[in-house]
């Protein structure tokens, strides 16, 4: 009997090592995917449906640079989760940072998809957890979920076109948890920001992104992103 348990654990163990490494390279695949773009600026319409916050639809523009800065130019008021932008991207793009798994598939629209689940390995990491369900083919991240100590658990949906030879979407829709969700610093005042008592409370709120007129490795200087 303890030799047949032994043999279980021995095999399990192997399948493991075999799955997590499969898991790496399916991983890799899609980092060197997102780390092909150096910098970028693009057109973004914002529109949040936050509980009793009336915010309306707004316009801004976003740049970015390899590995993490970012920056945002808006007249109003501009909510954007950088969950979904850098602060994701420049975590996967350090494996010493985490471990990850292969966790099962998702037919998600008329994509089939397969599920990354990545651990966070240090126990005080901002990013506690992420799940990618992922377009084998394309290597496109089409849904994700990120939990984070700051913010607590975001989900996000992509939609692409033009860019996703880059892995850059065209459209991204947040949804939070009011309650844990944090507002960026981007947040901005604006007059036409007031409260509805009358709303009925709910504990999620979303944010839609369409994203255009992306201008990709063109070439940003540092000294843009400098306040």
């Amino acid at each position: 009997m303890i030799r047949i348990i032994f043999l279980f654990l021995s095999f399990a163990f192997v399948l493991f090592e075999v799955q997590g490494q499969e898991a790496n390279v399916f991983l890799s695949k899609l980092v060197a995917k997102l780390e092909s773009v150096d910098d970028y600026s693009a057109d973004v319409l914002i529109k949040a449906d936050i509980p009793l916050i009336k915010i309306l639809p707004s316009k801004a523009k976003i740049y970015f640079k390899k590995p993490d800065k970012f920056k945002v130019v808006s007249k109003g008021i501009a909510i954007l989760p950088r969950q979904g932008f850098t602060d994701m991207n420049l975590f996967l793009s350090k494996p010493e940072a985490y471990m990850v798994v292969l966790a099962g598939e998702k037919k998600i629209g008329d994509r089939d998809t397969k599920l990354l689940t990545v651990i966070a390995n240090a126990s005080d990491s901002e990013i506690i957890l992420i799940k990618l369900w992922v377009d084998p083919i394309e290597m496109l991240i089409i849904e994700s979920e990120v939990t984070t100590r700051s913010s607590g658990n975001v989900k996000i949906a992509y939609k692409y076109s033009e860019q996703k030879k880059y892995g850059l979407p065209s459209e991204i829709q947040f949804t939070v948890d009011v309650k844990e969700f944090k507002m960026p610093k981007s947040f901005s005042s604006n007059p036409h920001k007031k409260s509805t008592p009358k709303t009925k409370k709910r504990k999620n709120g979303t944010i839609n992104l369409s994203i255009s007129n992306y201008i990709v490795n063109q070439g940003i200087a540092d000294s843009f992103f400098v306040k």
